[in-house]
């Protein structure tokens, strides 16, 4: 069963959260044809391997601590702090501590054909 999206209009809690975290799963929060709001949950030790989305992304560490590798480098991100990437450069995530993030992407706008 799909958990459904927020609605336009509706409150989204992305507080940390705390001692759930071990028990969470990644969620969809927003989906539009233009932007993609994801409550991340990495573990302790999982990777995510490099991938790329075409539009820009933001990240936003909630709680925890992750290293986030692209082009070659490696930053570690830290609760309260935020990356920006731009559409399709390939990343990837490696939970340093269980860790909870914001993921934006904004996908790009295709011109209509006419």
């Amino acid at each position: 069963m799909a958990i459904p999206h927020a609605h336009p209009g509706e409150v989204v809690d992305v507080r940390p959260l705390g001692p759930a975290l071990v028990n969470a799963i990644t969620t969809a929060l927003i989906k539009t044809e233009a932007l993609e709001v994801i409550r991340l949950v990495v573990p302790k030790g999982k990777e995510i391997s490099a991938h790329s989305t075409p539009g820009a992304i933001t990240l936003q560490c909630i709680e925890g601590r992750i290293a986030f590798t692209s082009g070659g480098t490696q930053r570690e991100l830290d609760a309260g702090q935020l990356l920006y990437l731009e559409g399709g450069r390939p990343h990837s995530v490696l939970g340093i501590e269980d860790a909870s993030l914001l993921l934006t992407i904004t996908f790009p706008r295709h011109p209509a054909r006419g």
